[in-house]
């Protein structure tokens, strides 16, 4: 290869120069702040679930809301929920929340039972059929596993952080229902083995877990003094 051929290639190789544009010339700071860049996107993540979801509910003969409703019963047992609580959950109102559940029970996948709790109210339990049922709908999301695996272990993390944040933000403005978080449970304390990748603590089990560990809808949930998961939530945000 000749010098000529040689100059040629490196030319083409070589890096293009910034170009010479002012600071109050470059386009990109006139658009629009991140914050609405992050919106889009979680809007646009917000419209393929709520897509995949009238799609999986279709093919079950149901709507969204009745399919969200079986999958908060999973767990609940003979306990159930109260039509207010299933409201709340759902962030729909009363009416909707009883039309969808009046629906369920003609299906025979929901049945209304005195609470355990108090024989004077109503609980909302799922059938046999229903369990199985509410199975399948727990899973409709899932389409969504793959997107979040094309993650690095880290940037997981760091987008579940953010999630929590997030959440709480909504919680307190009264937006949506109270979520059984890590964070706001009388068993967490942050921070407790600052030099650990497990910092964290669970006075339930007695065990040390990590940020990567934090759940957004625990079970075994027991909400913590206000106070108290105050200065938590501080703690956890602090290191």
């Amino acid at each position: 290869m000749d010098s000529t051929q040689r100059d040629r290639n490196t030319e083409l190789t070589l890096p293009a120069e910034t170009p010479n544009i002012g600071v109050s010339e470059n386009p990109f700071d006139a658009s629009s702040a991140i914050e609405q860049h992050i919106l889009i996107g979680l809007e646009k993540i917000g419209l393929a679930l709520k897509s995949q979801s009238w799609q999986d509910a279709g093919q079950q003969g149901l709507t969204p809301t009745q399919g969200q409703i079986l999958a908060l019963l999973i767990d609940k047992g003979d306990a159930g929920m109260r039509l207010s609580e299933v409201a709340k959950h759902l962030a729909v109102t009363a009416a909707t929340a009883s039309d969808a559940v009046t629906s369920l029970v003609e299906k025979g996948l929901v049945q209304k039972t005195r609470s355990p709790q108090d024989r004077r109210a109503i609980a909302i339990t799922l059938t046999t059929q229903g369990q199985q049922t509410a199975t399948q709908t727990a899973s409709w999301s899932d389409f969504l596993l793959n997107t979040v695996n094309e993650l690095s272990e880290e940037e997981q993390v760091i987008f579940l952080r953010g999630l929590i944040k997030m959440i709480r933000k909504l919680q307190q403005q009264g937006q949506i229902s109270v979520a059984r978080m890590c964070v706001t449970c009388q068993f967490f304390q942050p921070n407790r083995y600052p030099r650990s990748d497990r910092p964290h603590h669970c006075a339930l089990v007695n065990a040390p877990f990590g940020d990567r560990h934090l759940r957004l809808n625990c079970a075994e949930h027991v909400a913590a003094d206000p106070e108290i998961a105050k200065q938590n939530w501080n703690f956890y945000l602090s290191k």
